[in-house]
């Protein structure tokens, strides 16, 4: 397992004068205001264009926000799935996570899903229709449909990883997650996280042969290089989590970076995108490590298959 690197030494506000840091926090604790609000309200703005609420399927909850960076050719393709516990979240909550990404030079898709009361397999059903969608229509946006990245939070994380390891799903929607997919980014995602004890989780996740609900169920080897990363004090999402699904991939041979951010939880870690907020983890700087090997991996192999 790779540690994170140190952080990095960047002039940032939040690097370089530590005492807005509590004020930061304070305003993500004010009451009536979304934990997301004051980081969206920074990230209003910058060198990328944002075309909102594009329908990916007919019915409500499909819909989806495309960050392209201006200017951008051949760039990297990141469909971000957010997280909510499957029963709620909603695409805008994230513009600071997609603005960020955008800002490095990324084509980022955020799409809504469907959430509780519907249930599995609901959100993979509507998440295999998004990177479809994504795979179809990147290349309008200056992307490069050949270096896509699906990346998750959470229960998005669970999406993510739900795709890219089980290829019925996109399957479905005319893709081949080994063939289709550059790579995975799980940040602070459940991946095997049986047995249940929670009541709407038993219903969200009701099936016949639960482990069929479990992403760690479908590691065969020769999956996509995976990023997963964790919060060391997260007590919502188990670390363990993380440990358990880079075991058996590296087991059965993949491609796997695990991180464990020290003094992280569930909500500081999907923070870190946030410019304020980026001392408490590395995360950005990761991610830019792991795409730029995954999609040059990822260009090989389409290559190497090229008549």
């Amino acid at each position: 397992m790779r540690q994170p690197a140190s952080p990095p030494k960047a002039p940032s506000a939040a690097v370089a004068k530590p005492w807005r840091r509590p004020l930061v926090l304070l305003m993500l604790l004010t009451a009536g205001c979304s934990p997301a609000d004051p980081l969206n309200m920074l990230a209003w703005r910058g060198g990328w264009d944002v075309t909102s609420s594009i329908p990916y399927a007919s019915g409500p909850r499909h819909a989806l926000d495309v960050y392209a960076p201006r200017g951008a050719a051949d760039a990297p393709v990141i469909v971000f799935l957010y997280g909510g516990n499957w029963q709620s979240g909603r695409k805008e909550m994230y513009r600071f996570v997609a603005a960020a990404l955008a800002a490095r030079g990324y084509v980022t898709i955020v799409p809504d899903y469907r959430v509780y009361p519907d249930v599995f397999p609901a959100f993979l059903e509507d998440g295999a229709r998004a990177v479809a969608w994504a795979k179809q229509n990147a290349a309008r946006f200056g992307g490069n449909p050949g270096k896509l990245v699906l990346m998750g939070h959470s229960a998005g994380a669970h999406i993510a990883a739900m795709l890219t390891l089980d290829g019925q799903w996109l399957r479905t929607a005319g893709l081949d997650s080994r063939k289709d997919i550059a790579g995975l980014i799980g940040i602070g995602g459940p991946y095997d996280f049986l047995p249940l004890r929670d009541p709407t989780l038993q219903a969200i996740f009701a099936a016949d042969d639960m482990t069929r609900t479990q992403p760690i169920s479908f590691v065969s080897g020769g999956e996509p290089p995976a990023l997963l990363v964790t919060g060391q004090t997260d007590k919502t999402v188990s670390p363990g989590n993380t440990r358990r699904l880079a075991a058996r991939l590296r087991a059965a041979g993949g491609d796997v970076t695990e991180i464990v951010y020290p003094r992280v939880g569930h909500l500081s870690i999907i923070g870190a995108f946030a410019p304020v907020l980026r001392f408490l983890a590395p995360l950005l700087r990761d991610i830019d490590v792991f795409v730029g090997r995954a999609t040059t991996q990822s260009d090989a192999r389409h290559s190497v298959g090229s008549p």
